[in-house]
């Protein structure tokens, strides 16, 4: 399908108007031929492959954006899953590996490398052990790298004993950066069913199954959502609301399929996926909330909400389906705290609470993201919230995650500040009724009936 030079006038007006923006041109690049029983060695390796592979992206990103008028607001790189290679070497501390990763994201120019990160679905071998545990130290000790770890599938089921140890890793990243409002836990993200090939970070990996280079591009768009919403009437019945946000979302799509092709090009490597997730920014106007306060919602959070998401979630996916070649990564609408400025607002209004959240996790992309908890949540109680929002991706056949900051030495009513895309997140209320005995039972959850598909 061809991109006509309408398209690209109209893309430019939105641009202009409404915060429209390729939100990340993402390369995932293979680390299977850097392993080495040496860690020194495999550091080395890492770092050469990583900076030769993506030497061009920055530079190639921002030609793109000065031709065609589109701002590009991240480049970043994902990896191979670190624990895969590091089975190869047998030292306890893998930290020298994420130092490896950040030296080369800053050589780079990049914002964001990921890939610290390991897959424990169905259980945890001794890298992924030596990788988890090193987490803490590697996010609190480097600035660009990010970390996720997947403990659960459709497939496998929910591994509760890895659920337990990133629970511990959640609260051992906050505390090591507690003086920087505990922003290492903000680079962490716990997955059910992680995709292997998100441009966004922080879940971002480079999967097994992908060529040994691609560029995966994530759109963003909220603002362009909400204004073609508010031209409609209140009269308009839903499946007017379906049908605006549909044709919108396939033009919002259009340009990230437009910079994916020729970042791909121009960089020689194989053109990945468009992610179509609605990515919201603090700016005002850029809220995913607002877009649900547009289809009716009182305040976010309030009722309805649910509903006016899976609205929003499923147009968008069948918009932007038809827009590009490749539709992949997360896809749908992103709805983390401190990066909406309206879930913001909700939060200090009292509208939106952590259970509203996890309920409307169950109609939309990702999870519980970028959310602040008071610094001395337990453990058991950030292990129930991860366990939680793993059955919901798991039965529900799903991609689902998990990012909290246990904001050490704060509680509820006070804020965490990030600046930038992160923004700032109100410590918001964790029931406080986990009980002892949940987190520390171990084992297994059985995959659910639904899984036996052969």
């Amino acid at each position: 399908m061809a991109i006509t030079p309408a398209e690209i006038a109209e893309t430019r007006g939105m641009v202009a108007e409404q915060h429209l923006d390729i939100r990340t041109v993402t390369m995932g690049i293979s680390l299977m031929g850097c392993a080495d029983e040496d860690l020194g060695r495999m550091c080395t390796k890492v770092y050469d492959h990583v900076t030769s592979t993506a030497e061009h992206l920055v530079e190639t990103a921002e030609g793109i954006e000065r031709e065609y008028g589109i701002p590009i607001v991240n480049k970043r790189v994902s990896v191979t899953p670190v624990a895969q290679i590091a089975a190869c070497c047998a030292e306890e501390d893998l930290t020298p590996l994420a130092h490896a990763l950040d030296r080369a994201a800053e050589t780079l120019g990049i914002d964001y490398l990921g890939g610290f990160s390991a897959l424990v679905q169905k259980g945890i071998g001794d890298a992924d052990r030596r990788l988890i545990q090193s987490i803490p130290e590697a996010l609190a000790s480097t600035s660009r790298v990010c970390s996720s770890v997947n403990v659960a599938s459709l497939r496998a089921g929910i591994n509760m004993d890895a659920v337990l140890m990133v629970a511990q890793t959640v609260l051992d990243a906050a505390r090591l950066t507690a003086d920087e409002d505990s922003v290492g836990a903000s680079k962490f993200v716990v997955f059910a069913n992680m995709v292997e090939d998100s441009p966004f970070m922080a879940g971002a990996v480079h999967g097994s199954g992908e060529a040994d280079a691609v560029i995966n591009v994530g759109v963003s768009g909220p603002g362009v959502m909400a204004a073609a919403l508010e031209q409609l009437p209140e009269t308009a019945n839903m499946m007017e609301v379906a049908e605006e946000i549909k044709k919108t979302a396939f033009k919002i799509t259009r340009a990230g399929e437009l910079m994916s092709r020729e970042a791909a090009r121009r960089l020689g490597v194989e053109k990945g996926i468009v992610d179509l997730s609605l990515a919201p920014t603090p700016a005002i106007g850029d809220s995913v909330a607002r877009i649900l306060e547009i289809i009716g919602v009182g305040t976010c959070g309030g009722p309805g909400t649910t509903a006016a998401l899976a609205l929003l979630n499923d147009c968008v996916k069948k918009g932007g389906v038809m827009a590009t070649s490749s539709v992949g990564g997360l896809s749908g609408a992103f709805i983390p705290v401190s990066e909406d400025a309206g879930m913001i607002e909700a939060v200090e209004a009292g509208a939106l609470s952590l259970e509203k959240l996890e309920a409307m996790t169950c109609v939309c992309s990702v999870g519980l993201d970028m959310i602040a908890i008071p610094g001395d949540t337990p453990v058991e109680a950030i292990a129930g919230i991860i366990a939680d929002e793993m059955a919901i991706g798991v039965i529900n056949n799903k991609t689902t995650a998990v990012r909290v900051i246990p904001a050490i030495g704060k509680g509820v009513g006070d804020t965490v500040e990030y600046g930038g895309l992160f923004g700032r997140a109100p410590v918001m209320q964790v029931n406080p009724h986990a009980g002892t005995v949940f987190a520390h039972r171990g084992g297994r959850f059985p995959a659910p009936l639904n899984s036996l598909k052969n």
